[in-house]
């Protein structure tokens, strides 16, 4: 068995070798599903290129080469888009793996108009629909093997993750986590609408985000979604509070989990530590303890105001190196589970 082990992680290494850049590329978009950006392994050069704020040593439509044959699948956060796991995204490719992004409807970063549980519900099919994609196109099909997919998941996309591990939830389990802790876990509740100040309106926003969630979110039936190809998940600092833990304590697929100890938007306690602190199988891939809950944007949005910015930029103290390190470890699960 240890030999096998060692076969695929050499195989990820010589991939790794075998090519020279990540390339780019998009699947449209088809029905209600938005593109799904793709991230490969490719030997022709790369060169900067612009996307939103970020400048990418990208391929753009590069010749794809054969890696090591499987796929991976990055679900993004709240108002999220590709670029922001580019870095994740490049460690990947040079392990051998091809990446695809799906973006999510109406709760990405050209339409943030649903987030929360409305999203939270359909982001599941919307990976395994990436993955049907990604077996359909001519560049890719002949080189991915779809019987054993890794998914990784970021925030809301965390969420996913949890949820295609086995994980079951509903909207009303979230209206109940908020009615017990809207102060404690506020962002949670109400995403970045407003925030507590400590000042005399504080109550009004807990009263009136109350009576919004109590009208939207009171279905109690379980969402479980299960897709067979996937066959390892790491949830980087998740959403988890509206999870029926018991369906966490033995996940379906091997789950690891990243965790930032200073995330003030989905604060540790009720989200990520209370899936550890039940998964009796669970792999606790890399803690950050300085981190904040952007900690694995990366790269890291530029120039991030207001709320979106107390949330996101990096805590005082915080070391950027770190995340390299995170990615690391995250190929490594994925070698572990995927390659032998």
């Amino acid at each position: 068995m240890h030999r096998f082990r060692w076969a695929g992680l050499l195989l990820a290494l010589l991939c790794g070798i075998a090519h020279a850049s990540m390339g780019l590329t998009e699947l449209p978009a088809s029905g209600d599903d938005g593109p799904v950006t793709v991230y490969y392994p490719s030997n022709d050069a790369s060169h900067p290129v612009k996307r939103g704020r970020f400048l990418l040593d990208v391929a753009v439509e590069g010749h794809p080469v054969a890696g090591n044959g499987r796929l991976i699948v990055i679900s993004h956060g709240s108002g999220g888009a590709p670029w922001v796991h580019a870095d994740l995204a490049r460690n990947l490719v040079d392990a051998g793996y091809i990446v695809a992004m799906p973006l999510h409807k109406a709760d990405n970063y050209l339409d943030s108009s649903d987030p929360g549980p409305d999203s939270w519900t359909i982001r599941p099919a919307e990976v395994s629909r990436a993955i049907d994609a990604m077996g359909r196109d001519a560049r890719f099909a002949s080189m991915l093997r779809l019987d054993k997919v890794g998914m990784f998941g970021i925030s809301a996309g965390g969420h996913t993750a949890l949820s295609l591990a086995g994980g079951r939830w509903s909207p009303a389990r979230f209206m109940q986590h908020c009615d017990a802790h809207i102060a404690e876990d506020f962002q949670t509740c109400v995403g970045l609408i407003t925030r507590l100040t400590g000042g005399p309106l504080d109550g009004v926003k807990e009263w009136l985000a109350l009576r919004v969630i109590h009208h939207r979110f009171d279905d109690d039936t379980p969402r479980a979604t299960f897709d067979p190809r996937i066959a390892a998940v790491v949830a980087g600092v998740p959403a988890a509070a509206d999870f029926d833990m018991d369906s966490l304590v033995r996940p379906a697929v091997p789950l690891g989990l990243v965790t930032a100890e200073q995330d003030r938007w989905l604060i540790p306690r009720f989200h990520a530590d209370r899936v550890l602190a039940v998964c009796q199988t669970c792999e606790h891939v890399a803690d950050m303890p300085t981190g904040g809950h952007g900690a694995l944007l990366s790269p890291h949005p530029p120039g991030l105001t207001g709320l979106l910015g107390d949330l996101l930029n990096d805590p005082p103290g915080f070391d950027r190196a770190e995340v390299a390190e995170v990615h690391r470890k995250i190929v490594a699960f994925f070698g572990r589970h995927l390659l032998p």
